[in-house]
């Protein structure tokens, strides 16, 4: 018998002892277990996929928002900005107007204050003058009375 008929009883021999020891079953079994887990894994890696596909629409929903918040708190910064602006202006104006009429106030009291100093001065030099020409003019008693009563008379009617 030659050597190719032992190898072909020995390969025989081989594959029934394969079988005996239930190799096949444990080799099934195996694959079975691997593919049972590789499921598993592939189960838990979709949940966990959706999972943050949630997380991401939820975060985006959340960004949105704080856009919009922001959008709008920089809208009524704005507005506020502008009504304090307006404010100030008008505030600005009412006080610039205040001063204006002060001024002009205080001018106008000033210009009446130097004319009622010059109808004063004009009063007393006219005053002297008078006396002066009838002291030179007129003399005693009727000097006397007329000096006294021309100067009551020019203080009436210049003040």
């Amino acid at each position: 018998m030659d050597a190719s008929f032992w190898a072909l009883v020995g390969l025989i021999l081989f594959f029934a002892l394969l079988w005996y020891l239930k190799v096949p079953g444990m080799i099934t079994g195996g694959l079975d277990k691997r593919a049972d887990d590789i499921r598993t894994e592939l189960d838990e890696a979709r949940k966990l996929r959706e999972e943050a596909q949630a997380l991401l629409a939820e975060y985006q929903r959340k960004r949105h928002e704080a856009e919009s918040e922001a959008e709008a708190i920089v809208a009524e910064a704005n507005a506020e900005a502008e009504r304090m602006t307006a404010e100030a202006n008008r505030a600005l104006e009412e006080m610039i107007a205040r001063r204006s009429k002060a001024a002009e106030d205080k001018i106008a009291q000033a210009e009446s204050q130097a004319v009622a100093e010059v109808r004063a001065k004009a009063a007393d030099i006219a005053v002297d003058a008078a006396r002066t020409i009838l002291t030179a003019k007129v003399k005693d008693k009727v000097a006397d009375d007329l000096l006294t009563s021309s100067i009551d008379q020019v203080k009436t009617h210049l003040n």
